[in-house]
């Protein structure tokens, strides 16, 4: 390295005083000279935009740092100017973690303005919906395209006077035993108790592993009058029972108005997808950023995608509020790596292919850029599959990383609206509001139909609080009725996580 004093050169983004890499957020070539702070790197090989560049010499064996935590090891000797991936740098996670309880001190979380508030559906037991929809659920897989039928006809026949009406299937419900059923049903459940649900069709078979009387027992909380239900076995003509069940729901939840809520209502979920080397610098921490804004004013955001914090768990375990929110946090951590070696499978199996491409090199690094979702917020809650936050703060969900069995668990938890980053690109949506928030500008403009929020606006100087002020007001706007482009698009499923045998 040499001092040079060019403007002109592109700079790099080193996050960490002890990182050993760099980020480069646009493309180079060997022979190129790079700007690092106040000093100057020789590139000794073309690099993609998104991945990593060696700062230092690093000797085959040594960590690599990045974020100021250990991403891997070297496997060869890595030249300082040299592409840093898959070639040269090995994941070291194996077998289970060991954790230690510290309970450091929280960073204080940015102030979050006063009086911020969204136009929000109040529910009887104190709950706020960001959206007066009717549900469509059903126990089990064979009545999924009855239930679609109904949703068809009913959301064109009550598109004035509801917000939607939307048909959530699955293929489960039979053939399922033990854990694995009840894993379902909980979901199902979680689901009909959604506070942006104005009112609940679930429609049975019949004869089903997941009987109808069974799940409706555990809807006790759900206003009498705001939940139908039928199997198709016991009724005539289903679509005609369907339609009438929707008519007598949407009577009311027609009734229902948007009412002024603060900030502390809101349950925001925190999500990516398709991630890229540019996710854990601007998407990711500014999703963070707005996440820290709800919690510091009393509202809450919940933090899935176990297997995508392998790696990063200490730094997780650091913020736990309580000894108890701590153990529990461990036990899940534990839970989800001896599920991987029970089946056979490595702790290290991802990143994606499509996230290697855009400059992940090992779980590690992912998980430490996925982990920036969260915040600086204490974690005040540790949720098993198909729990619902029940409490202020940061909550850690069990779910898995795939995009749709864990944003279907969050909405499940309670979330209200999904903040979904995303450096490659997907035009999944669920059933709230699924803000998808991109890494870079490239993505956001090739992809407007996709993309609600362009993050890579961080590369061009923005100031990274008036991003997130940005982002807030999209968030606040949307939780008032304003639609995300999953809606508009008409992106709406949801999937459940499968463990057990299949009869």
């Amino acid at each position: 390295m040499r001092h040079d004093d060019s403007s002109a050169l592109p700079r790099l983004l080193r996050l960490d005083p002890l990182d050993d890499v760099a980020v480069a957020p646009v493309g180079l070539v060997r022979g190129q000279r790079a700007q690092v702070g106040e000093t100057t790197l020789d590139v000794r090989e073309d690099i993609p935009a998104g991945h990593k560049v060696a700062l230092r010499t690093i000797a085959q064996g040594v960590e690599v740092r990045k974020y100021g935590w250990p991403i891997g090891a070297a496997i060869a000797p890595i030249d300082a100017g040299s592409w840093v991936h898959t070639h040269n740098l090995q994941t070291r996670l194996a077998g289970l973690a060991t954790h230690a309880f510290r309970q450091a001190p929280v960073p204080a979380t940015p102030a979050a303005r006063q009086g911020r508030s969204f136009m929000g559906y109040r529910r009887r037991d104190g709950r706020v919906g960001t959206r007066n929809e009717i549900w469509i659920l059903c126990t089990v897989g064979c009545v999924a395209r009855t239930a679609q039928r109904i949703a068809g006809i009913a959301s064109l026949r009550y598109a004035d006077v509801v917000d939607g009406v939307h048909a959530f299937t699955h293929p489960f419900g039979c053939s399922q035993l033990g854990d694995d059923l009840a894993r379902t049903r909980s979901l199902i459940a979680a689901l009909a108790r959604h506070p942006n649900a104005g009112g609940v069709l679930v429609i049975g078979l019949g004869c089903e592993s997941n009987q109808l009387d069974r799940l409706l027992e555990s809807l006790d909380s759900v206003e009498r009058n705001r939940i139908r239900s039928f199997t198709a076995q016991g009724v005539e003509d289903e679509l005609e029972a369907g339609l009438a069940a929707v008519a007598e729901l949407v009577a009311v939840a027609g009734t229902d108005r948007r009412e002024p809520c603060p900030l502390s209502e809101l349950k925001l979920g925190l999500k990516c997808g398709g991630s890229d080397g540019l996710s854990g610098i601007t998407a990711n921490p500014l999703v963070g950023r707005v996440a820290d804004r709800c919690v510091d004013a009393g509202g809450t955001a919940i933090l899935t995608e176990v297997p995508e914090m392998f790696g990063a768990e200490q730094l997780l375990l650091d913020r736990a509020s309580s000894r108890q929110v701590f153990d529990r946090m461990a036990s899940i951590f534990d839970d989800f790596r001896r599920y991987f070696l029970e089946l056979g499978q490595a702790i290290h199996e991802n990143p994606s292919p499509g996230n290697i491409a855009g400059g992940i090199t090992t779980l590690e690094e992912k998980s430490l850029g996925a982990v920036q979702k969260g915040g600086r917020a204490a974690i005040t809650q540790a949720l098993r599959y198909a729990e619902r936050a029940s409490e202020p703060g940061l909550a850690i969900l069990e779910a898995p990383g795939n995009d749709a069995v864990s944003s279907t668990a969050l909405v499940a938890a309670g979330a209200t609206i999904l903040l979904f980053t995303t450096g490659r690109g997907t035009p999944l949506g669920f059933p709230v509001p699924t803000l998808k928030v991109s890494s870079n500008s490239e993505l956001a403009m090739r992809k407007p139909g996709w993309i609600d929020f362009d993050a890579g606006a961080l590369l061009r100087g923005v100031e990274p609080e008036l991003a997130a002020d940005s982002l807030l007001d999209l968030v606040l706007a949307t939780a008032s009725g304003r639609r995300a482009r999953n809606e508009t698009n008409g992106e709406r499923e949801i999937a459940i996580w499968k463990q057990g045998v299949t009869l």
